[in-house]
């Protein structure tokens, strides 16, 4: 293997190194639902669901993980310059991902919801839950 060769693949190899140090898992936040959507609600109604919305959070969280990984792509190219290398790296999120990330940012809206509209009633379970934001 020649200079330039060894040069090559190190550089690609401190390329993906650096990429792969940069993913990290992102926190969803809740799309807004307005408390008052819940507003004909009793109690009992506001907890049955509740109950049913975190339901369905933990079963789309089980879905699938965050990060996808397409791998490394190494080839040449011709263009208007001449031929040159072409190095692809596909590393990131996956379309499913981000459906479930928005089905998870909407549930989680409708959680915060139904926890203010149980405050606003003096519900008893919803004292000691949090929404988004709160510590």
């Amino acid at each position: 293997m020649n200079k330039l060769s060894q040069s090559l693949l190190l550089s690609i190899t401190g390329a993906a190194l650096m990429l792969t140090g940069c993913a990290t898992t992102n926190s969803i936040s809740p799309q807004y639902v307005a408390p008052n959507t819940y507003q004909s609600y009793d109690c009992a109604a506001l907890n049955q669901e509740l109950n049913r919305v975190h339901a369905y959070i933990e079963q789309t969280q089980k879905q699938q993980s965050t990060f996808s990984t397409t791998g490394v792509g190494i080839g040449v190219s011709a263009g208007r310059w001449g031929i040159s290398p072409n190095i692809s790296l596909g590393i990131g999120k996956s379309s499913s991902t981000q459906a479930r990330d928005n089905k998870l940012s909407r549930l989680y809206g409708e959680r915060d919801a139904l926890i203010q509209s149980a405050r606003l009633k003096k519900c008893a379970f919803a004292s000691g839950m949090k929404v988004f934001g709160e510590s």
